[in-house]
């Protein structure tokens, strides 16, 4: 009798943490920008300022290949991707740093000035799914890091990334979406800029085919990643692309609005802010910023034009904009990253931009009440969210930075995660009691 009760408890004991390791949770990030894909962490209770010399470092962990990718958080793994000599990986950490627990090839290695994955994996119902830079779409299982199903955009779409000047690429960098039962991504084609896939399968649901949104910018996917939008009464995804903002229906793929004036031809990044009926997006390359209203219409949906800022007034790199109680704070300017403050009704600046010690584009992520903002340099800085001024809270530098330090930061579970290249640091950034 004692060991079944013990062989029951062992049960248990073994499906919660398999449960724990697959199913996101409050406290989890488990894609691209957290889990609302908007840059911000529900935590509450953490550090307010920090130490000198930032927070302690709880752990730190090498040996992950190179890139950009950020990471992605749920139950007791961390789910990131890195270039290795002999391929592109998918990789599962234990939460403690201690171990590799899976890595999976997805896709070539990309051996450039600029090498190495941007996407971050996305985690939902015990399924992983990563985007490779060479277009290869993977869905591996959560636990063991095996092939579920795979594709391979510019093969089964014809996908293309925009090309600067017709000519250069940075290749993929998209962090798919997973919205219930079906994954979400953007090879770029005109009849295929969009594309929804089943998460379980991988077959095909639907596909976007585009119209002419006007003369700015060039064909092809942009460097962003689609967020959910319910704007005009309309279920939609909204997504970055070479020649603008659109909105696509979420249970048709059908276009349903789009907005050309934010488009340069260079590279278009930043993954646009959704707040109701309103989408806000930046780019940089001589792009500007603009806030738009989606209204709802008998067949398609239009986008009115609230204000347009020029990119003298503000342009978002590739650090990505935070929206907190009816303010953006992001990084000002190409290559920059100068803190500023606008408001989101009105375009007009609360504060900035501010020249800090950060050097270029700034990576910038939101946790109670604070922004962290990540240099491209390896500097760290802990700044109020607060229209009122700019107020620093805290800064530390990131060791071994060598490469640009473009890695958008992560809070989860009291934590702070900085992928920088081969090597993931995990700081405490828990208050306090």
């Amino acid at each position: 009798m004692r060991r079944s009760t013990a062989s029951a408890t062992t049960v248990v004991a073994l499906l919660t943490l398999v449960l724990a390791t697959e199913t996101p949770r409050a406290a989890d990030w488990p894609q691209w920008r957290g889990p609302a894909r908007d840059g911000k962490s529900p935590e509450t209770g953490l550090l307010r300022t920090w130490p000198e010399g930032g927070p302690p470092l709880a752990w730190k962990m090498s040996g992950l290949g190179t890139g950009f990718s950020s990471v992605a958080v749920v139950g007791e793994r961390i789910y990131t991707m890195g270039d290795f000599e002999d391929g592109q990986y998918a990789e599962a950490l234990a939460k403690d740093g201690s171990a590799v627990v899976w890595k999976t090839r997805i896709g070539s290695a990309w051996r450039d000035e600029y090498l190495g994955p941007r996407g971050t994996p996305s985690v939902a119902d015990g399924r992983v799914y990563v985007l490779g830079t060479d277009g290869s779409l993977a869905c591996l299982d959560a636990k063991t890091g095996s092939s579920v199903w795979q594709k391979h955009l510019p093969e089964a779409f014809r996908g293309f990334v925009m090309k600067a000047g017709g000519e250069t690429d940075w290749k993929f960098s998209e962090s798919p979406l997973v919205d219930g039962n079906r994954v979400i991504v953007t090879p770029g084609a005109k009849d295929a800029a969009l594309v929804a896939l089943d998460a379980a399968t991988g077959k095909e649901i639907w596909r976007t085919t585009l119209p002419d949104l006007g003369a700015k910018g060039v064909d092809g996917a942009g460097y962003s990643s689609p967020v959910v939008s319910n704007a005009g009464g309309r279920r939609q995804y909204v997504q970055l692309l070479g020649r603008g903002v659109v909105g696509v229906d979420a249970a048709t793929g059908r276009f349903l609005w789009g907005y050309n004036r934010i488009a340069n031809a260079v590279a278009n990044i930043s993954t646009p802010l959704i707040d109701g009926d309103r989408v806000f997006a930046s780019t940089a390359y001589g792009g500007g910023s603009a806030l738009v209203e989606i209204r709802a219409g008998d067949e398609k949906l239009t986008a009115r034009e609230v204000f347009f800022l020029g990119p003298d007034v503000l342009q978002n790199h590739h650090g990505g904009m935070i929206l907190h109680e009816g303010h953006v704070y992001t990084g000002d300017g190409q290559n920059k990253g100068l803190p500023v403050a606008v408001e989101l009704a009105t375009g007009k600046l609360a504060w900035g931009p501010i020249r800090n010690a950060g050097k270029a584009s700034a990576a910038i992520s939101y946790a109670d009440s604070r922004l962290y903002l990540r240099y491209q340099n390896g500097l760290v800085l802990l700044v109020e969210a607060t229209p009122e001024a700019y107020r620093e809270h805290g800064s530390f530098e990131i060791p071994g930075v060598t490469k640009p330090s473009w890695a958008h930061p992560v809070i989860s579970g009291g934590k702070l995660y900085l992928r920088e290249q081969d090597v993931l640091y995990c700081y405490d950034v828990a208050g306090k009691t």
